[in-house]
């Protein structure tokens, strides 16, 4: 989940890296550091903490070179394998100096290599299992120079691929070598690398936003490549040194989309994106026949009837639009579904053959733990449909079919306008299959379609009227404790709001599904104990409304203070809300989309109130490439 850059071109590198890193803090603010190529010399900087401090070291070198360099990588960190100091950032250094390297993942067999290179005479200088990786590219270096073989470029790129061979785990690997200085080589495992294809210039990246202020042009590595870049060129193998291509493709958003926008957070932002951002994921999914469209279908009509159960596996904010999708494919599709956390998801051999569909959820469509849990259904032979944000990434490329949520770039940690896509997805996805099961006609997932279509007005609507929330998180900053209830599709909502605030704002907050309370957590409530409530409509189904009045009235007995969120027009709920946040009509299955709403905007505020970061939470990252 660390940031990784790299650089090659006509212009001094440090900058053009340091911009980079600055754009790619989100997914790593532990440590930062960089080295640049420079008259033989490999110049590195690094340090712990986030990248204002790599800066200040840098600003306060002179004259050795570090800026003038062509050639450079950089990288933040978030940390695995050793604690966050200086001496364990990134860049590593071979013992002889003249390989630099940057490391996003895991190594899982470090310690048989570092017990090795050790008995080799090796000394290493820190506790990361990312240092073996320089070690060993020196070594494979010198071997191949002793063996005759030819210099340049080439001899750097099987380097690296003598390297990845041996090494077992998650990993994107950046290095850089005194001796071929007008090249940087990178190899990708089940981690995130893109390549920017610049004129004269060649970038390289774990996202397209590090290097968009410079080219639009990408080329998205597979799985298990070597790639290697030089001011002119840029060449493709797999780890065996065959030739092989990557996924070319055009981005289509600019480096405004990247910045806050007069925003104090990106996180909020983000959240006032999000009508749009549900727009995208609808644009062109109803095809003129009625027909719901994903993006890439490598399964029949028929494969998708042969369906009789379907898995969604997920993590964090992605479970809970699982959570929400259950309910609808459910009631939709009248076929079994189970919600599964990623992370446990093959650890408990669950029961998968052909006529099972995996539905796999991750933003970043690299989230390790779903990743791992997708290749475990596919080895059971079940069918993987992917939702995800991220146009070419490992977990949609693995799938048997995709559909894209088209957000555009989320930098806050804290999801927001991902989890409403995902939710958008999740229903299309419940609509098109029961439509090619027969168990809704055309004009009846147009109907669902249209609706969903009217949800980024209403919630424009809803965003204009959230003054009195932020007045609320003010009065809420110093709370112990914040509770949350719902009941059908308000309890993924309500653990969601729970969810966000401990993100953000470092509190206890925990979701309860409204009807759990007698059975314990009731003893939770203390006088003065803010709880918020999650109404259903009124409309279609009264009977759980109720059932949730009902559940206020109880916690409200024992002295809380609720936090109610209705429906407009439901003014019965008035009378027992201390707090009453009211929200556009919207059909039961579709309310999430309204709902979470004010819920974001509670956390980010009461987290602002308290002093927090709001965009880069304590010990969190944005992409979890790890397991």
């Amino acid at each position: 989940m660390c940031g990784i850059v790299g650089y090659v071109g006509s212009r001094p590198a440090l900058s053009i890296v340091l911009d980079g890193l600055r754009r790619l803090e989100y997914r790593g603010y532990d440590s930062a550091g960089v080295a640049v190529i420079d008259n033989d010399e490999v110049r590195t900087e690094k340090r712990a903490g986030k990248l204002a401090n790599l800066e200040k070291a840098l600003s306060e070198r002179t004259g050795d070179g570090i800026a003038a360099g062509r050639t450079g990588i950089g990288h933040t960190r978030w940390a695995t394998h050793g604690g966050p100091t200086d001496r364990n950032a990134h860049p590593h250094l071979s013992a002889d100096g003249r390989v630099a390297v940057i490391h996003n993942g895991i190594i899982e067999n470090f310690a048989k290599l570092r017990a090795e290179l050790e008995a080799d005479g090796i000394e290493f200088r820190s506790d990361t299992d990312s240092e073996c990786a320089a070690h060993l590219l020196a070594a494979e270096m010198r071997a191949l120079r002793e063996s005759g073989a030819q210099g340049g470029p080439a001899l750097l790129a099987e380097g690296m691929r003598r390297v990845v061979r041996r090494l077992e785990g998650a990993f994107t690997l950046l290095a850089v070598d005194v001796d071929v200085p007008d090249a940087v080589v990178a190899a990708r495992r089940n981690s995130p690398l893109v390549v920017g294809r610049g004129a004269g210039e060649n970038f390289l990246a774990s996202d397209v936003s590090a290097f968009i202020e410079h080219t639009r042009e990408a080329v998205e590595l597979g799985q298990d490549q070597v790639v290697l870049i030089t001011p002119d060129d840029i060449e493709i193998t797999d780890f065996d040194g065959v030739a092989a291509t990557g996924q070319e493709f055009h981005i289509d958003w600019d480096s405004s989309a990247a910045e806050k926008g007069g925003y104090d957070y990106f996180m909020l932002k983000e959240i006032a994106e999000q009508p749009q951002a549900i727009a995208d994921t609808l644009l062109g999914r109803l095809s003129e026949r009625g027909e719901i469209l994903l993006d890439e279908v490598r399964l029949t009509d028929q494969d998708l009837r042969d369906v009789d159960k379907v898995f969604i596996v997920a993590c964090g904010t992605a479970y809970h639009a699982g959570m929400v999708a259950k309910y609808a494919i459910e009631h939709w599709v009248r076929i079994p579904c189970e919600v599964e956390l990623a992370s446990e998801f093959r650890y408990r051999d669950p029961i998968l053959d052909r006529s099972t569909l995996v539905i796999a959820i991750s933003q970043s469509g690299e989230t390790m733990d779903t990743l791992m849990a997708l290749r475990h259904a596919k080895e059971q032979k079940a069918r993987v449909l992917a939702i995800c944000n991220t146009n070419g990434s490992t977990i949609p490329r693995e799938s048997d079919a995709v559909l894209y949520t088209h957000g555009g770039p989320e930098i806050a940690v804290a999801s927001t306008k991902a989890f409403l896509t995902q939710l958008v997805a999740c229903y299309l996805i419940g609509l098109h299959l029961a439509q090619i099961r027969g168990v809704m006609y055309a004009d009846e997932v147009a109907a669902v379609v249209e609706k969903l279509r009217a949800t980024p007005d209403s919630l424009r609507t809803l965003l204009d009227s959230m003054g009195e929330v932020r007045e609320l998180a003010r009065d809420l900053r110093t709370a112990s404790t914040i509770l949350f209830i719902g009941r059908h599709v308000g309890f993924p909502v309500a653990l969601e709001g729970a969810l966000k605030l401990k993100e953000l704002a470092y509190m206890h907050a925990e979701g309860f599904a409204a009807g759990e309370l007698k059975h314990g957590s009731i003893a939770l409530i203390d006088q003065g104990t803010p709880v918020v409530c999650v109404v259903p409509s009124p409309a279609g189904r009264g009977v759980m409304r109720d059932k949730v009045v009902s559940n206020i009235q109880e916690v409200r007995a024992r002295g809380a203070r609720t936090i109610v969120i209705a429906e407009e027009g439901d003014e019965g709920v008035r009378a027992y809300a201390d707090h009453l946040i009211q929200v556009p009509h919207t059909p039961t299955l579709l309310a999430p989309l309204m709902t979470t709403v004010p819920l974001q905007v509670l956390a980010c505020e009461i987290a602002a109130a308290r002093g927090n970061d709001v965009d880069q939470p304590r010990n969190l990252a944005k992409s979890v490439t790890v397991e």
